[in-house]
């Protein structure tokens, strides 16, 4: 987060080109002046609509010193709006807002009005739905450092300055990263830098890593400089490392849900129905497999050589004696550790950075636990019915003390039959894929995108399972699981709910962030809504 900066006694605002005064320092005003510039020079500066340039003749300290903020002034745009992300105007009562928020923030202040919240007091506030509740708006407002104060003082400090330009450069640098990532390149390192929230949706204030022992996925140690930050989806470099500018043209092919192509599924809208060649058929199922890949934790190979190394009977009664509440814990931890992978997956998949940010959330929120039970077939030893868990292979009566035997039965029972399938590593991803790009979602705002994107990844799924030869209607028994998986998920969040209503203080304070983010009982409340 960027240190919080004391407004100077002037807003520079970048409009279109132009440049303004604002919110002058009172004691100028009476004065006659505004911050040591006579009363007649502000009115021209105010006249000529741009910054105040010394020349020769007047090359003083004070009017460098203003020439500099002013120059950062027309550089802040680039900063988004601190309240809604929004495209910033300038720093307004103390904090780089857009002129949306300052007004809001303005009127709250006049009035003195008692705002209040509908739902749980932790709405969303974003540039669509900043409008929704003036409660929750002016609490963020006032969290991130707004205040009337603000406007009373002077220029900003050098040391001020100094920082309000280092986000400038950083967000400049961000941009320039980005303009790059639409070349293809080597994939990138995973980090514990995923994200679900855009332009501050939900400000979490430990590192991810923080919360697993102090360790990232990987085994390092998390950068101690990160110390809070937004959980933003930020767009990962194209990971195929393909290159299909050489591959001949084939023949187009159009598979209208008519056709019988899509007998699985109930999609809204004929019109759209994906238009595709094999060769992006096929590019698309190398990016999907190429970026599961990448974002497992356990090779699958590394996971069959330990499948021997399952917990002792004097293991098992050991976690069998924990707490409930201590195991609820463990499990939230392995739970979000994997998640944090699918996050990783979901950006690396070609497409899905291209989603609005509201959809890429719900997205994410909504499908990730689905995804880490498909991937848990990859960790099941369908011979011994154990799955990997806390280093080694664990069978349901670890679990006995959640206090929930048959949902741990019932996602057992899942992974056998998945692992029945034999899937490869490329099935598995792809059906991953498809999992996750659920177009069927509640609170999605790009409805027709999503469904396009999951109907190209069904059929780079039909391709491969055809390439594999494998068996007729195992991509109807694959589409079948989708039910099964959302009911395992409903079923844990209600136990998630009862444990809730049980320990509301050992989730508040030692559950991972990541994890209360997603499977929260405030999930729906939080979410946007339409109109």
């Amino acid at each position: 987060m960027a240190a919080r900066i004391t407004a100077p006694g002037f807003d520079v605002v970048n409009r279109a080109g132009r440049a303004g005064w604002h919110e002058g320092s009172q004691a100028g005003r009476k004065a006659g002046t505004l911050n040591g510039i006579s009363g007649t020079a502000a009115v021209k500066l105010k006249r000529a609509n741009s910054c105040l340039l010394p020349t020769k003749r007047q090359l003083t300290p004070q009017r460098v010193s203003i020439d500099i903020d002013c120059q950062i002034g027309t550089q802040i745009e680039i900063i988004p709006c601190k309240i809604c992300g929004d495209k910033s105007s300038g720093i307004h009562y103390g904090v780089i807002t857009c002129e949306g928020c300052k007004g809001f923030f303005r009127r709250s202040q006049q009035s003195n009005a008692a705002y209040s919240c509908p739902r749980q007091k932790n709405c969303l506030i974003d540039r669509t739905s900043r409008n929704r509740c003036q409660h929750c708006r002016l609490q963020k407002c006032l969290a991130v450092g707004m205040s009337r104060d603000a406007v009373k003082f002077g220029r900003m400090s050098k040391k001020q300055r100094d920082s309000l330009y280092a986000e400038v450069q950083k967000h400049r640098l961000q941009q320039q990263q980005r303009d790059h990532q639409q070349q293809p390149g080597e994939a990138e390192p995973l980090t514990p830098s995923y994200g679900l929230s855009a332009n501050g949706l939900t400000e979490l204030h430990d590192d991810l890593s923080g919360y697993m022992d102090g360790h990232t996925p990987d085994g390092s140690k998390p950068d101690s400089a990160v110390s809070s930050f937004y959980l933003d989806i930020q767009p990962s470099p194209d990971q195929s490392g393909l290159d299909i500018n050489g591959i001949k043209p084939e023949p187009i092919c159009d598979f209208a849900p008519g056709s019988g192509f899509f007998p699985y599924c109930s999609f809204t809208n004929g019109e759209t129905s994906p238009t595709v060649s094999m060769a992006e058929l096929e590019h698309l199922a190398q990016n999907i497999s190429k970026s599961h890949m990448e974002t497992c934790q356990y090779l699958r190979e590394e996971l069959q050589q330990m499948t021997w190394q399952a917990f002792l009977q004097e293991e098992v009664e050991s976690y069998q004696s924990k707490p409930r509440e201590v195991m609820w814990q463990l499990c939230a931890i392995k739970i979000t550790e994997a998640i944090q992978y699918v996050v990783e997956f979901a950006k690396r998949i070609d497409g899905f950075m291209e989603l609005c940010q509201n959809d890429q959330i719900v997205l994410l929120k909504a499908g990730s636990l689905e995804v880490v039970f498909v991937r848990m077939c990859r960790a099941f030893d369908s011979q011994n019915n154990t799955v990997y868990f806390d280093g080694k292979y664990a069978g349901p009566d670890v679990f006995k003390s959640l206090g929930c035997d048959d949902l741990i039965s019932s996602v057992f029972e899942f992974g056998k039959n998945l692992c029945s399938m034999h899937l490869s590593e490329d099935e598995i991803a792809l059906f991953s894929a498809f999992v996750l790009m659920s177009a069927d979602r509640s609170w999605l705002q790009e409805k027709v995108k999503v469904e396009k994107l999951q109907q190209k990844i069904q059929l780079a799924l039909q391709h491969v399972l055809q390439k594999n030869h494998r068996e007729d209607g195992i991509l109807t028994k694959l589409i079948c699981k989708v039910s099964t998986l959302r009911a395992l998920c409903s079923r844990h969040t209600e136990k998630l709910t009862a444990f809730k209503a049980i320990y509301p203080d050992i989730v508040r304070a030692h559950f991972p962030p990541l994890y209360k983010e997603l499977f929260g009982s405030d999930f729906e409340q939080s979410m946007p809504v339409d109109g």
